[in-house]
């Protein structure tokens, strides 16, 4: 896999979580290579979706700001 492809488990824990998902999908292109290179540490399932949630608090992090 290429360091800038999606990870299966990301994309999976995406689509569990709709606002994780909006967030993502609103982010510029470097900022979601950002994220997904971050997955690349990832060693549960567990984790990745603690990691898809934190999308979701810092969006609204930075709504409060």
């Amino acid at each position: 896999m290429k360091q800038d492809e999606m990870p299966v488990g990301f994309a999976m824990a995406l689509a569990m979580n709709p606002d994780a998902m909006e967030k993502f999908a609103t982010l510029g292109e470097e900022q979601k290579q950002k994220i997904i290179a971050g997955t690349h540490a990832i060693k549960s399932r567990e984790e990745m979706h603690r990691y898809v949630d934190d999308l979701v608090s810092t969006k609204r992090n930075e709504t409060k700001a």
